[in-house]
């Protein structure tokens, strides 16, 4: 598949260019007030990896392994991974040696998490007050939780803080498939099929039903680049993953 870099210039196919519950099937509005997405998150929390799985038809699994590709984490890297969850994700960083810790707002996914993922360090953490100090880690991802930040901007500043100079930044995130026939029927499984198949196996349906629409609001991959370049990370460059459904985007930090 093509990289595309968010300046001119071609690289290795990358592009560069305390929480209070709400009531079952309240879902949070695309304005991401932070209690209410913490809240959201609780509610699916039980049921969320599998929800995960089967929704993506199984490709969370790839994206999870590209990220930590991406990465090129060494072992004894320490690797912060925002938006953690359940930390299936922080697991799977964890497989190339590297120390890899888990941050998330919700403390019902954070439960479901250790009961499940015992080993894996999960900490409560909010994306734009991480409890750490000025260049702790080698490495920064998060995984289809930066659109849920009610100020990305900010958020890819502070992962800017936390890391070393030098060191890298992963965003998986959902995108904006390249093939305009199939976006089209791409955005009618987000809006129309996801949340009928959610009912199937989510805790929570309704809450799927935001996730759809908070996806088909985000930038697409270009729009995504220059916002990390403006929060201050360097050589930003882009992925597409299954025909663009998700891309990567890493950076480095200046």
């Amino acid at each position: 598949m093509g990289d595309h870099p968010a300046r001119p210039r071609r690289a290795w196919c990358w592009q560069s260019g305390g929480v209070s519950r709400t009531p079952q099937g309240q879902r949070a509005s695309l304005d991401k007030q932070p209690h209410e997405v913490a809240a959201m998150f609780d509610g699916v929390a039980a049921r969320y990896d599998l929800t995960n799985t089967v929704l993506s038809f199984g490709q969370d699994r790839g994206w999870r392994r590209a990220t930590r590709l991406a990465l090129a984490l060494e072992p004894g890297e320490r690797v912060l991974d925002v938006g953690a969850g359940t930390g299936v994700s922080t697991e799977e960083l964890a497989r190339s040696g590297a120390y890899a810790v888990g941050a998330d707002l919700s403390l019902g996914m954070l439960a479901a998490g250790r009961r499940v993922r015992p080993e894996v360090p999960l900490l409560a953490g909010d994306a734009l007050r991480l409890p750490f100090a000025d260049a702790t880690f080698d490495a920064v991802t998060i995984s289809f939780a930066l659109r849920n930040v009610s100020d990305p901007d900010a958020a890819l500043r502070e992962f800017a803080r936390v890391t070393r100079p030098g060191g890298r930044l992963v965003v998986c995130e959902f995108s904006s498939p390249t093939n305009p026939a199939f976006r089209t029927v791409y955005l009618s499984y987000l809006m129309r099929s996801l949340p009928t198949v959610a009912r199937t196996v989510s805790s929570n349906p309704d809450a799927y039903v935001y996730l759809a629409e908070s996806i088909r609001a985000w930038p697409d991959q270009p729009a995504l680049a220059a916002r990390i370049g403006a929060a201050g990370w360097g050589r930003v460059a882009w992925r597409n993953l299954t025909g663009g459904i998700a891309a990567l985007h890493r950076a480095v930090r200046d």
